[in-house]
Order: structure tokens, then sequence, then C-alpha cells
């Protein structure tokens, strides 16, 4: 029995020591084994914003026809003052382009008969720069459809009654048989963004004058 117990004694001491020996440090200079990691993900990365692209300003490029004559009316508009160019096809004499600066961007065109003599007048409508937006024309009649001559519009200032209140923003548009200019009008102290006098608009009637072409006025109404 004594021997059995010194046995056992025995082996329970030699486990312990493997137990204290399992938790004990590493011997100096002894590496202890690498633990596997797994590599860190490389930082996100934003894609860069393209610049934005300029616009380039819209130019004007239409052509019109009436009467078997055709205006091709061009400007780059790229500026407070352009180029114009009307080139003409089909008259039976001279058909040479005309070129003229003007004070402001072409808006609009457009071909009638205002006095209904069979042969067809172009008009092109500007818009200066600022913020009057004042208005102005440029137009040629074909005489007889042979050759062009330009037209004349009376400065808005030289009737007194339709200019009082005139500060811009006109628009030109043609009407049956008369070209029609219509702007806002303002009153004493009205800011430029709000007039409150109503609008105005002008008629007028193409007549042959003494050195060519005249638009004269023919009715003014306030509404």
């Amino acid at each position: 029995m004594a021997t059995a117990a010194r046995v056992k004694s025995i082996c329970f001491a030699v486990a312990a020591v493997l137990a204290v020996a399992a938790c004990d440090p590493p011997a100096p200079g002894v590496k202890p084994a690498a633990v596997p990691t797994t590599p860190a993900a490389p930082p996100a990365t934003t894609p860069a914003t393209p610049a934005a692209a300029t616009t380039p300003p819209a130019g004007f490029d239409q052509t019109l026809e009436l009467q078997g004559v055709t205006f091709r009316v061009t400007s780059a508009n790229a500026g407070s003052i352009n180029r114009l160019s009307i080139e003409p096809k089909g008259l039976k004499g001279d058909n040479a382009v005309i070129e003229q600066e003007i004070d402001g961007t072409v808006t609009m065109a457009e071909v009638a008969d205002l006095d209904a003599d069979g042969s067809p007048e172009v008009y092109v409508y500007v818009t200066s720069a600022g913020s009057g937006s004042y208005g102005s024309l440029a137009a040629y009649a074909a005489n007889k459809g042979r050759s062009l001559s330009a037209i004349f519009l009376p400065p808005i200032g030289d009737d007194p009654k339709a200019s009082k209140g005139y500060l811009g923003h006109d628009e030109f548009r043609v009407v049956e048989n008369t070209l029609v200019r219509r702007f806002p009008v303002y009153r004493d102290g009205d800011p430029n963004a709000q007039p409150t006098g109503g609008t105005r608009q002008v008629q007028y009637k193409l007549k042959a004058g003494e050195a060519g072409w005249v638009l004269k006025p023919d009715k003014t109404v306030d509404y």
C-alpha cells in the first residue's frame, strides 16, 4: 500500500511540474511562433471630379425664305458688339452679302412683305447687353426682287408720346402687315425690374421714303 501511495504521489508531482512549465514564458532568445495576420485593406480613394466644360456662346444662324428669295442671317453673338451677316439668294440682280456691326445680340429674324409689293423684306431683331436690354432693328427690303436696300426705323425718342416711360426691354414682331414694337412703361421711381405703367405697343407701316424705305409709326396703344 505504501508503495502504491508513493507512486501516486510521484505521478501527481510530475503532472504539476509539466503544468507549470507550460505556463512559463519562453526562454530568453527563443522567438514565439508567428501568428498569421490578415493584411490591412488599402484606403478607399474618391475618383477625381472632372472639370466642368465651358459652354461656348450660342451663335445665331437661320435661313428664311419668301417669294423665291432666301436670306441666311448669322451672328456670332459672342459679346456686347457683334457682326451681323445677311446672305441673300434668289435676287435677280445683286446677291452680295451684307455685313454690319450691331450693338447686342440677334434674338430673332423674320421675313415679310409689309407693303404687299411682291418683294420680301428681312427683319432682324437685336437686343443690347446690360440691364436695359434695349432693342434695335436691322432690316432690308428687296427692290422689285433685284437688290437689297436698308429699311430705316426712327428712334423711339423722336415720338414724345410713344417714348414717355420708355426704358428698353423692347420686343419686335411682324403682325399681319405691320411691324409691332412692344415694351413695358415705367413710372417715376419704378425700379428696373418692376415697371408699373403697363405695356405700350407701337405699330409701324413700311413706306417708300425719299432716300429709301422707312417704317413710319401708324398707331400707339397702351394696355
